[in-house]
């Protein structure tokens, strides 16, 4: 049996186990994702269980069914909107109060990894947010649950503007929460990189930004509206996006903002959800990209 990536998009939905056999991610890493196959008698790699690292794809959905952590869903309304974002909470078990990190998800849409990302969120401190940014356009108003093969096609029509007015939403419902400090950051994978460091150039009282493998702003007068630090982590096989870092630096260095670019030998786009991937560069990259997150976070969200 065959999966293309399209197909396996729309499995991912009703399927939850077929998203621990096969990594969408691998394939995107151009305008139009490549397919990806895998027969079925291949054996699925299997990563070694590191509880102080965000599970792969691989094992996302079991690592959320062994969380001790309190997880809900709540639909955030929008200003100006008739529909609300669906969106995944975790928080942390703590005595004190603790930051709002927002997760912006891939171009894949919400996926039970996204949400294995909040959930180790959560338990290295901090309030962790993961919003449906597809929640609306679906059919009958669903999000990337109901889209199906479309989700990639559908992420593609959200307008800047739209996707800044979904993240204040989130970023306003997060901060409004009894057990928060005051203190937002945000985190964006690929598609969500990229939004991520435009939120920060959107939203002056953000206090941190964090960057996995997202193309940065090719709007150079851009640069200098950014308030918030902002910490980007790459894949050494990443020349598509690596191409656009030299870009922040310069106008980041030129405006006086922090950005802090790191880049890991050997590992490909995609490499926090695909840890088995890229002869081990990929696992390195993440043991050594998330302690850096969790200390950028710990250090401007306190």
């Amino acid at each position: 049996m065959k999966l293309t990536l399209l197909a396996l998009t729309a499995a991912l939905a009703t399927t939850p186990a077929l998203a621990q056999q096969v990594d969408p991610h691998a394939g995107h890493g151009q305008t139009t994702p490549k397919p990806l196959t895998q027969d079925a008698a291949t054996p699925v790699v299997q990563m070694p269980l590191n509880e102080k690292i965000p599970p792969d794809a691989t094992g996302a959905l079991e690592a959320l069914k062994r969380s001790p952590r309190h997880h809900e869903w709540v639909d955030i309304k929008v200003p100006g909107s008739t529909t609300p974002i669906k969106s995944f909470v975790v928080y942390p078990e703590r005595k004190d109060k603790a930051g709002v990190v927002i997760v912006i998800h891939e171009i894949f849409g919400l996926s039970d990894w996204v949400r294995g990302v909040a959930d180790q969120l959560a338990e290295d401190g901090f309030i962790a947010i993961a919003p449906d940014l597809l929640s609306g356009k679906g059919p009958n108003g669903g999000g990337t649950a109901d889209l199906g093969d479309q989700v990639t096609q559908v992420i593609r029509t959200l307008t800047p503007d739209d996707v800044v007015s979904k993240l204040n939403a989130v970023r306003e419902y997060g901060l409004k929460l009894p057990a928060s400090n005051g203190k937002s950051g945000v985190v964006g994978y690929c598609w969500g990189g990229s939004a991520s460091f435009n939120y920060a150039i959107a939203q002056p009282a953000l206090n941190a930004a964090v960057v996995y493998y997202g193309s940065s702003p090719s709007d150079v007068t851009a640069y200098a509206s950014i308030k918030a630090p902002v910490l980007g982590l790459y894949g050494g096989n990443d020349a598509r996006v690596n191409a656009t870092i030299p870009t922040a630096e310069e106008h980041m260095k030129k405006h006086g903002k922090v950005y802090e670019p790191n880049t890991f030998e050997g590992a490909g786009h995609g490499f926090l959800r695909q840890q088995s991937g890229a002869d081990g560069a990929n696992l390195k990259a993440t043991e050594k990209a998330w302690p850096l997150t969790i200390e950028f976070f710990r250090t401007h969200l306190k």
